[in-house]
């Protein structure tokens, strides 16, 4: 036997150690998608001690509270452009050491405009959490299962909510209250902030285990890393015809990434791939589903449940929220991205519909507030429940998945800078419009918004978005 073969079981075990590093590094990439949720669902629990520590009105609460989706729309737009100047790598180590900075100086801020500038920087590792760690998922895992890699990023963000809401209710519950003295003098809303250094120190520290992206490296010019990561995930063989096939991707002159590469070099038009992706990003927050996140403790309580039933609800919602993102790990690999999207968009849309359905045929009291009776409380809570479920089961973690692997290599830094900006800047003004359309057309009216949205995403993606299971990163067209 000549010392070049290698015997089917030497390569069934080579394979399945690759598998397990794969798997390992993607997880830790994940810990940022925790962060992402935790740190954005810690803030519902301290409002009522930012109010009190810093004598603030509604108004300055308000914007305490959003000021997060303003760096998170800043810090994906950076990181995405830094990632191709930087790495993958570093930049979610540099959002790790702001999560911890945030998470210290939230907890510690003795006043609004210091605490406002605290969170804008936790915004900042939200939003470069947010694409770039599925984009180095994408760019480390085959793509075979890459989507369900990619997925996780999805579980991880819902578990950082549930673990943020189950902290916060500890915590306060341990004080009596979240202004109440806690531990070391120290209120026990200033500790829901700091409990988020715990996971944001073992990022930081797990981090330093993981390779840069391959194709990042050979992007830099630095074939011999870029080989020897490759050939660490894939082996020898598979990972030298990677290393050829990713520079063969890249442009022609072998310039590095950059902005203008968005630009068709023919017609210098925007290319349709961007198109598709701010789309994408910027439909997955026109459903409404922060809205519905943020008024659900509503619907329940119109239909019966007392108050201090409200953090059991959020969990069991946390719960089947993480079941549904479960579902789609076991088929965005089978059945494909289009198909998810395409069926979430037409259930969300009907789902949606329902609910507006019952808030503007539903009668209001002399405060002009909505009065359900049981069954059409039940209703619209059923409906809610669905879209929930559904929107978890496909544009929750599937747009993500998108926009991790859609793009071509040359573009996919620039691709999430621009995607990731829009999708955050429309999250933050659909946060921000629906008390505006709550006074002018109603509930009824602005979900019957957001259901209009759901339907025109579903015609969005028949049309125009391409199908991307199976695919290599290689062989993506933009």
């Amino acid at each position: 036997m000549n010392d070049q073969t290698i015997t089917a079981e030497q390569v069934t075990e080579e394979n399945e150690n690759n598998v397990s590093f794969i798997v390992f590094i993607s997880l830790i990439a994940t810990i940022g998608g925790f962060l992402f949720g935790f740190d954005s669902g810690v803030i519902n629990g301290t409002v009522d001690g930012l109010q009190k520590a810093f004598n603030s009105d509604s108004v300055g609460t308000g914007f305490n509270v959003a000021s997060m989706l303003l760096g998170c729309a800043v810090g994906a737009f950076l990181a995405g452009r830094m990632a191709d100047l930087l790495g993958r790598r570093v930049i979610l180590i540099i959002a790790s050491v702001l999560f911890i900075i945030s998470a210290w100086g939230s907890g510690i801020a003795t006043g609004s405009f210091e605490f406002i500038i605290y969170r804008i920087l936790g915004g900042l590792a939200v939003g470069a959490a947010s694409v770039i760690a599925p984009a180095y998922i994408s760019e480390v895992a085959p793509a075979e299962y890459r989507g369900r890699l990619t997925t996780i990023q999805q579980v991880a963000i819902i578990t950082g909510l549930f673990v943020s809401f189950v902290s916060n209710y500890n915590l306060a519950g341990a004080a009596e209250s979240s202004t109440s003295v806690l531990w070391l003098d120290y209120e026990a809303w200033r500790w829901m902030f700091w409990v988020e250094l715990i996971p944001a120190f073992i990022f930081f520290a797990a981090l330093l285990f993981i390779p840069e992206s391959p194709r990042f490296l050979v992007a830099s010019g630095k074939i011999e890393k870029a080989r020897a990561v490759l050939t660490s995930l894939y082996g020898e063989t598979a990972g030298n015809k990677k290393v050829a096939e990713i520079e063969h991707s890249l442009a022609s002159d072998h310039h590095k990434p950059k902005m203008s590469d968005l630009l068709d070099a023919n017609t210098k038009k925007v290319r349709t791939i961007v198109w598709v992706g701010i789309g994408l990003a910027v439909f997955q927050q026109l459903v409404g589903i922060n809205v519905v996140y943020y008024y659900g403790a509503v619907l329940w309580q119109s239909v019966g449940f007392s108050e201090s039933d409200a953090l059991m609800i959020n969990v069991i919602s946390g719960a089947v929220s993480i079941g549904a993102c479960l579902v789609t790990i076991s088929l965005v690999d089978k059945i494909g991205r289009k198909p998810l999207l395409w069926s979430g968009s037409v259930v969300m849309a009907l789902a949606l519909g329902v609910i507006a359905f019952v808030f503007a045929t539903a009668d209001t009291n002399a405060a002009g507030e909505i009065q359900l009776t049981d069954s059409a409380g039940l209703t619209a809570l059923i409906a809610a429940n669905v879209y929930v479920f559904f929107f978890n089961t496909s544009w929750g973690p599937v747009m993500w998945v998108m926009l991790g692997e859609m793009f071509p290599n040359q573009i996919r830094g620039s691709g999430l800078a621009i995607s990731g900006l829009f999708q955050w800047l429309a999250n933050f003004g659909i946060t921000m419009s629906f008390p505006l359309m709550l006074a002018t057309i109603g509930a009824g009216g602005a979900y019957g918004f957001y259901a209009i949205s759901a339907a025109v995403s579903a015609i969005f993606v028949f049309a125009l978005v391409h199908e991307t299971k199976g695919v290599e990163l290689e062989d993506m067209e933009g």
